[in-house]
C-alpha cells in the first residue's frame, strides 16, 4: 500500500492544485456559488478515488511483488496481472533469471576446472616429493634432516590444498561407515611420529574402550584430526617449556556421543582470538609469531565437521594450552 501511495502521490498533489486553481479562477471571475463549486470538487475527487481504488485492486499483486524481496529464484516465475507494466516486469525478471543461470553455469564450470587442475597438480607434486624422500631417508647428515623436515611440511601443505579443493565437491567425496575411533587415533599419532620426535613432544594416548565406534568418513576424520594434531604439536613446541612437552589424545564416550579430545599445554590462544579461530586465513596473535601458520587448519576442520554432521569444541587460555574435541554420535 505504501508503494502505491508513493507512486501516486504526485497525481494527488496535481489534482489538488488543479481543483484549487479552478476554484480560484471562478472566484476571481465573480462566481460565488460555493456549494455548487464544492460539489464539483467532490465529484472530481470521487472519480479520482474510484480510479485509484481500481488501480490498486487490479495491480495489488504487482505492488506486493515490488515491496517484498524474493525468497527463492522460483518466485521470479510467478504470474502477475495482465497489465502492460506487470507483463514487462515478468519479462524483465525472466530475462534476468536467464542471465543469472548462464553466469552461474559458467562459474561452476570454472570451479570444476580449477578443482580438477588442483587435484592433478597435487598428485603430480607427490611423485617428486616421494622420490626426494626416498633419496634422503637413509642419510644421517644434519642437512638431510633439514631437507626431510621441509619435505614433510610440503607434503602437509599439499594435503591441505587437496582437501580444500575437495571440500567444494564434498558430496562427491565422502563415504560414511562405522569407524573404530581409538584405532584411527593411533594411526594419526603414528603418522606424526617424526614431527613428534623432531619437536621433542611426547604423545599420550588414552581410550576408555578399544572398540568405540562412530558413523563417519574415515578419510575426512583422519584429515581433521591431523590438522588438530599439527596445531597441537606446533604450539606446544612454541611454548618451549617442560610442561608443554606432552600432548594428550583421549577417546571416550560422553552420553550417546563419542569424543576425540586433543589437549596440549602449549602457548594457548588469546581470549580476543577465540571467536575467530574458525575463520579462514585467520592466524591471530600466535600466528603472527609463527611463519608456519596459515589460518586454514581449524577452518577446514570446522567445515569438514559441519558437512559430516559432527561438532567441534574448543577451549583455550593464553599460556595454559588448548583443548579441541571432535564430537560424533557413537554407535550403540
Amino acid at each position: 500500500m505504501r508503494l502505491f501511495l508513493r507512486e501516486h502521490a504526485l497525481l494527488l498533489a496535481v489534482q489538488i492544485v488543479q481543483f484549487g486553481a479552478m476554484l480560484s479562477i471562478y472566484w476571481l471571475d465573480g462566481y460565488r456559488d460555493l456549494p455548487t463549486a464544492l460539489y464539483a470538487v467532490f465529484i472530481g475527487f470521487f472519480f479520482l478515488s474510484c480510479y485509484l481504488i481500481y488501480q490498486y485492486i487490479s495491480r495489488r499483486r504487482y505492488y506486493l511483488r515490488l515491496s517484498r524481496p524474493l525468497e527463492t529464484l522460483d518466485e521470479s516465475f510467478q504470474k502477475l496481472e495482465n497489465h502492460p507494466v506487470s507483463t514487462a516486469l515478468e519479462q524483465l525478471l525472466h530475462t534476468q533469471y536467464g542471465y543469472y543461470q548462464q553466469q552461474l553455469t559458467a562459474v561452476k564450470q570454472q570451479q570444476e576446472q580449477h578443482l580438477t587442475f588442483i587435484d592433478q597438480w597435487v598428485h603430480q607434486m607427490k611423485t617428486p616429493l616421494s622420490v626426494i624422500e626416498l633419496t634422503v631417508q637413509n642419510m644421517d647428515e644434519p642437512e638431510f634432516a633439514s631437507i626431510r623436515e621441509e619435505l614433510e611440511s610440503m607434503r602437509s601443505g599439499l594435503h591441505t590444498v587437496l582437501y580444500m579443493a575437495r571440500l567444494r565437491a564434498f558430496e562427491k567425496d565422502f563415504h560414511i561407515k562405522p569407524v573404530v575411533l581409538p584405532k584411527l587415533v593411533n594411526e594419526v599419532v603414528h603418522d606424526h611420529r617424526r614431527l613428534f620426535i623432531r619437536s621433542h613432544i611426547y604423545p599420550e594416548v588414552h581410550a576408555s574402550a578399544p572398540d568405540i565406534t562412530a558413523q563417519t568418513d574415515e578419510k575426512w576424520l583422519f584429515f581433521m584430526l591431523s590438522q588438530i594434531m599439527n596445531n597441537a604439536i606446533k604450539y606446544s613446541a612454541a611454548a618451549n617449556t617442560e610442561n608443554g612437552r606432552t600432548i594428550t589424545v583421549a577417546c571416550y564416550l560422553r552420553g550417546t556421543d563419542a569424543v576425540i579430545e586433543v589437549k596440549d599445554r602449549g602457548i594457548g590462544i588469546q581470549a580476543s582470538d577465540l571467536k575467530r579461530v574458525f575463520d579462514p586465513f585467520f592466524t591471530g596473535g600466535n600466528g603472527r609469531g609463527l611463519r608456519e601458520s596459515t589460518g586454514m587448519g581449524l577452518y577446514l576442520t570446522k567445515e569438514s565437521a559441519d558437512r559430516l554432521g559432527h561438532r567441534l569444541e574448543l577451549e583455550s587460555a593464553a599460556c595454559e594450552g588448548t583443548v579441541v574435541r571432535i564430537i560424533l554420535t557413537a554407535n550403540p
